[in-house]
């Protein structure tokens, strides 16, 4: 709804825009004709459920999405996922699913996690989009070159039996597909073919020599899925049992993520083209009211489509009515149209999947990650699209999220710097209390960086490293944004630890937000609320003073200024300080 909110408020509705937007709309729901039937076939459904699909969600998110250029539908990304379950559960289970994980985007959505999302890293999405790439473009072969079905539940044993099942392939099937694949990518560089999108040309040409010529052994929609019903969907409401509903717990969160993920980057898209600015909150409550429709209608799961939001930015659509007319284009050819899809040879359908397949793979990015990258990202890179391809696609994001968490705060850690103060770099405090040094048996150590878990080894072991006891330690907190449980409770156990040798501890120089977390923990009560400065100067005031009253620390002072004064004596070394005042060399 804020899409549409602020496209009115920009006057995005006026007179002027509504040609371009409707251009655009329509040349979108051209493009996602064969893409919704082709994306529908190879997630188990039928060709019919696409576009269902394609219309339901398409015109939910675009009215009440977190972007006014957002075009949804089913996508490539959800294929693995949804065949899988399709598999395993039928097509009543994947529409649980789909409601379920609408459920859960919903809440998502009005729970303000959107921008949550946007912490996966990139390695992590590009290795597990190239990785669904991979499976799709091998998942085609069976329907591109005309092969018999072939068994074998993971991707290896697939693959295996589709290379021995070559030698079988179809000709004619073969050689309709190869067509088909040079026309979806060739006709939109011929003159004239610029501005008409190579899947349709494919699809119509493909779909025409089979009506005329009726090859045999060509699979077509007809053969396959018999017609396509030329009206529109009514409400069905899946039977779901309780048992259902908890086995389709996992699945319906993997669709939710995925679609959490695949709407919100193409979203981010949209905004790098076009300018705008979208809502990730509202964009995933529309998602998630869109998933919870679409299957009550006998669809299946649907998120943001990133070549066809694209698709409409070039063509000139800026308003969620661009998106309105995509839906109402793709109406009007089931009404109209739907007699003429028994012909469409899956053949063609495989050869737009394939340049799908290439498209998500992005083997440019890919190719340029692994060469630039630092070592550990292409390794979580490299890990995630192996997991994807050959074990599971939630298996690989879980194991690529959590690879690349630890690689952070690894590096977080060992960026977190503890070390002790030099006089050197005290020196503008010195200065504004007239000193020259630091007030014996005191020590400064500044810490820099976010104390955290990761963290408190560096802590641990600079303060292991000084040989003897101060009698006060100074612990500068001026540089540390934040402290976690685990460090305030590390600062605890070392200052029991060193009060219990008889040091004295200070702190300064914490901000507001790490002072209460101190107050809080205890820590001020601990050291007492005369060790708590809020700036260094006071702390180095305090130790002064500190000297100047304890009688041990004074002795400690005195002896240092004696060593002093002999080292700089002229009389030279062996002098007392009685003595060399008595030369008058004070």
């Amino acid at each position: 709804m804020i899409a549409l909110v602020e496209a009115h408020r920009a006057g995005l509705f006026g007179r002027k825009h509504w040609l371009p937007n409707i251009v655009s709309g329509v040349i979108v729901g051209i493009v996602a004709l064969p893409l919704a039937m082709a994306f529908a076939i190879a997630s188990g459904a039928k060709p019919e459920q696409g576009l269902y699909t394609a219309i339901i969600a398409g015109f939910l998110v675009s009215a009440l999405g977190g972007s006014r250029l957002q075009i949804a539908g089913p996508t490539g990304a959800f294929i693995v996922i949804l065949s899988g379950i399709t598999a395993k559960y039928g097509i009543a289970g994947l529409q649980i699913a789909t409601l379920m994980a609408g459920v859960i985007l919903l809440l998502l959505g009005l729970a303000r996690l959107g921008t949550i999302i946007r912490f996966i890293p990139d390695p992590v999405i590009l290795g597990f989009t190239a990785g669904i790439g991979v499976i799709i473009w091998v998942g085609q072969w069976k329907d591109f070159f005309g092969l018999p079905a072939v068994a074998g539940e993971h991707f290896h044993e697939k693959l295996w039996h589709l290379v021995q099942a070559l030698p079988q392939l179809h000709p004619t099937t073969t050689a309709l597909a190869a067509l088909s694949l040079a026309l979806v990518i060739g006709a939109p560089r011929v003159r004239g073919f610029a501005r008409v999108p190579g899947p349709l040309v494919a699809l119509v040409v493909a779909t025409v020599l089979q009506a005329v010529f009726q090859f045999d052994g060509v699979r077509t929609i007809g053969s396959v899925f018999g017609s396509i019903p030329q009206n529109l969907p009514t409400l069905q409401l899946p039977q779901a049992t309780a048992s259902d509903v908890i086995a389709l717990i996992g699945p319906a969160f993997t669709i939710a993520m995925l679609g959490a993920i695949e709407s919100l980057l193409s979203a981010v898209v949209a905004d790098g083209m076009a300018g705008t600015r979208h809502n990730s909150n509202q964009e995933l409550i529309g998602q998630g009211i869109a998933n919870i429709v679409a299957p009550l209608f006998g669809g299946i799961a649907a998120t943001g489509a990133i070549a066809r939001t694209a698709t409409n930015i070039r063509n000139g659509g800026t308003s969620p009515l661009a998106g309105m007319v995509h839906v109402l284009t793709l109406v009007l050819m089931v009404l109209v149209l739907a007699p003429l899809a028994v012909n469409v040879p899956l053949a063609a359908l495989a050869a737009i999947l394939f340049i799908v397949a290439w498209n998500m793979s992005e083997v440019r990015h890919f190719a340029k990650m692994v060469k630039r990258a630092p070592r550990a990202d292409v390794a979580i890179l490299l890990v995630t699209f192996t997991l994807t391809v050959f074990a599971d696609l939630v298996v690989a994001v879980n194991i690529g999220v959590i690879l690349a968490t630890l690689h952070f705060l690894r590096r977080m850690a060992t960026s977190v710097e503890v070390r002790e103060a030099t006089e050197q770099e005290l020196s503008q405090e010195f200065a504004h209390l007239g000193l020259v040094r630091l007030p014996p048996g005191v020590l400064v150590y500044s810490i820099e960086g976010p104390f955290f878990f990761g963290a408190v080894e560096n802590f641990e072991r600079a303060l292991a490293g000084t040989h003897t006891d101060p009698r006060v330690l100074v612990i500068r907190l001026r540089w540390v944004p934040f402290i976690d449980i685990t460090g305030l409770q590390t600062l605890e156990e070392v200052i029991r630890d060193l009060h219990k040798r008889g040091v004295r501890v200070m702190l300064s120089g914490a901000n507001a937000r790490v002072q209460g977390k101190l107050d809080r923990a205890g820590i001020v009560e601990l050291i007492g609320a005369d060790n708590s400065f809020a700036v260094f100067v006071d702390a180095l005031a305090a130790c002064r003073e500190l000297v100047e009253h304890d009688p041990k620390m004074a002795h400690d002072r005195a002896m240092l200024l004696s060593e002093t004064l002999e080292r700089h004596s002229p009389a030279g070394p062996g002098l007392s300080v009685t003595e060399t005042r008595s030369r008058g060399d004070t």
